[in-house]
């Protein structure tokens, strides 16, 4: 019986060695693909963008391989494993290390085909019976080298997906994910007649990066590499000279950093807008040295302190640390766009300042007023402030009526609008009059106008981040529709966004558990039971299915922030809530996926199929 055994594993062995790959991959060496986060990838985020890049390029092979077979996956493990090692050969031929796809591809099972991946699709054929013509048929097609028609391809993209995943009952974020990644197969590789392997179609569908076009002329070439040489040692006797300099100096790096960082505020703030510089010492004075007594938050970011300035005037400074030479991208990114922005919903940047030396190191500060009643995780959850009174109805209203105002600002107010990518409680800060500021733009992005935005950085927090963002990387609008949605229902539940301590697993989202409550027409469930109940019984429901509505798991179904405030103040009737995509029943299934998929929001595997634009 061993030697039966024995004899079966070696030749499963020798079938698996003689395997061919049917993938033709040889545009991996022949493409100037973007190979710059594989250069790295030891270091930062680049481990993600390096994973990214590589499955964007291999989706290339695996697309050219459904026109010429219509097999949208490939046929067994052996020859799947004899494309990832062939693959592994050119990124070695390329200068890149030997183990580059062990750390990028799981398993090579991954790519071989089954029934069971998305709704029984495994050929065009499949395709035609399960899904038949779409819209991604016509937009699809023909050059998509320009912004309008990638846009076009995309959009139709995102309502193919969302009616493929309606009509599989037992959905899972990993089948919805695969869908996704054959809808980008077939698109580029079956509906666009140019093919997977012409540039513009490889960018726009399949979302390969490439980099800047090289010049050919070897004369050219050659005289490049003369010059470059020249300047090289032109420029290594300057900095060479430089480093003599600074070494006497001492402190030369600290004064340049200083420098730059007064050099980018000075010309990207506008004069008028109020924002002045700090000296450090001034705002050590606001703060008393930094004493621990006055933090009033810490985070990745650093640590924000309470100061009182020379005038009296009460403000929150952010402490930023061990900044790079250039200015923290945060920083840089807060002050731009809260330099452009000014509405009542909204925290007023007050100033700025940065300092540097051998002891604290590089740091850089931004000055806010301060909020007097904190933010509005303080007030609304049970196990928060014991000392603070339960917020009474009126003024969870003007909280989430201000909430939405200031976010209706971002998307609509102002051109290009801006999407804040981290709303919650934490972030949304109260004053003298509980009225609501959003705060926190260190993640927010300033958009292309009309085009929503694909990202390989997944950024935001836990509970409040919209599936089709965390799964795809997609970012829209409608993101942070889905994030004020999840506040809208803490701050009519006071309930977290994430709560632990449940009996059912189904239970664990806010979105989850209120959907339920809702459907079963128990509203009146969802709503916290310390509010007093006054009268305003109608108005309170109204607020949790405009709620419901927000924190859709379908982004189509999602109103926009202007229609968000028109229902809230009751000049707009609210819709009928759409069904999920997923029966009640199986509610629990998907809070099981979406659940680990937060706790593991950095695994390759989801980060490996953002493909359309």
């Amino acid at each position: 019986m061993m030697k039966i055994v024995f004899i079966v594993l070696c030749l499963l062995y020798l079938g698996m060695a003689n395997a061919e790959c049917p993938l033709d991959l040889d545009y991996v060496t022949e493409w100037n693909w973007n190979t710059s986060f594989c250069r790295s990838v030891q270091t930062g985020d680049n481990v993600e963008n390096c994973r990214t890049s590589l499955r964007t390029v291999f989706g290339v092979g695996l697309s050219q391989y459904l026109k010429e077979k219509s097999l949208f996956e490939l046929p067994d493990y052996a020859s799947a494993t004899a494309c990832v090692d062939k693959f592994q050969q050119l990124l070695t031929s390329m200068g890149f290390p030997s183990n580059l796809t062990q750390t990028s591809f799981y398993k090579a099972s991954e790519f071989v085909s089954g029934p069971s991946l998305c709704d029984g699709i495994e050929t065009v054929e499949d395709w035609n019976e399960t899904v038949g013509v779409t819209s991604v048929d016509t937009t699809c097609k023909g050059d998509l080298s320009s912004d309008s028609a990638c846009t076009s391809c995309f959009n139709s993209g995102q309502v193919v997906l969302s009616q493929i995943t309606n009509r599989i009952s037992n959905i899972t974020a990993a089948k919805s994910l695969k869908c996704y990644y054959f809808l980008c197969l077939y698109a580029a590789g079956v509906v666009n007649e140019f093919g997977p392997k012409n540039k513009a179609t490889a960018s726009c569908v399949l979302r390969v990066q490439f980099a800047a076009e090289g010049n050919s002329n070897h004369r050219v070439l050659i005289y490049g590499l003369m010059g470059a040489a020249v300047g090289f040692l032109v420029l290594t006797s300057i900095g060479v000279g430089y480093l003599l300099w600074a070494k006497r100096k001492g402190n030369a790096k600290h004064r340049r950093f200083v420098r730059l960082n007064r050099s980018f505020l000075k010309s990207a703030v506008k004069p008028n807008m109020g924002a002045v510089w700090f000296s450090l010492q001034k705002i050590k004075d606001a703060t008393h040295n930094f004493s621990p007594k006055n933090i009033i938050g810490q985070g990745g970011f650093g640590t924000v302190y309470k100061g009182v300035l020379s005038d009296g005037s009460l403000v929150a400074v952010k402490r930023m640390k061990n900044s790079n030479m250039e200015g923290d991208s945060d920083f840089i990114n807060e002050v731009e766009i809260i330099d452009r922005i000014r509405h009542r919903n909204l925290v007023v940047l007050r100033g700025f300042g940065v300092s540097s030396d051998d002891i604290e190191g590089q740091q850089q500060f931004l000055v806010y007023d301060y909020m007097v009643n904190g933010s509005l995780d303080e007030h609304i959850f049970e196990q928060g402030n014991k000392n603070r009174a339960p917020l009474n109805w009126e003024q969870r209203r003007n909280i989430a009526i201000g909430t939405a105002k200031g976010l209706c600002y971002l998307h609509h107010g102002v051109q290009p609008a801006i999407y804040h990518r981290d709303i919650k409680a934490t972030n949304i800060l109260l004053d003298d009059d509980m009225n609501a500021c959003v705060a926190d733009f260190g993640l927010a992005r300033i958009t292309t106008q009309g085009q929503s935005q694909m990202t390989t950085r997944i950024a935001g927090t836990h509970g409040y981040l919209a599936p089709e963002y965390a799964l795809y990387g997609q970012l829209t609008d409608k993101s942070d529709v889905y994030s004020f949605g999840v506040v809208l229902l803490e701050i009519m539940s006071g309930r977290k966004a994430l709560h632990g301590s449940v009996e059912q697993p189904s239970d664990y989202l806010i979105t989850d558990w209120a959907w339920k409550l809702v459907k079963a027409g128990k509203i009146v469930q969802v709503i916290d039971p310390r509010i007093p109940q006054d009268g305003h019984q109608d108005i309170m429901e109204r607020f949790v299915l405009v709620g419901i509505l927000c924190a859709h798991v379908m982004v189509a179904f999602r109103p926009s922030m202007s229609e968000v405030l028109k229902m809230l103040e009751g000049d707009a009737p609210i819709p009928t809530i759409p069904e999920r995509p997923l029966p009640l029943a199986n509610l629990t299934t998907f809070t099981d996926e979406y659940g680990s998929f937060l706790d593991s929001i950095s695994h390759p595997s989801f980060s490996s199929t953002v493909m359309l634009r």
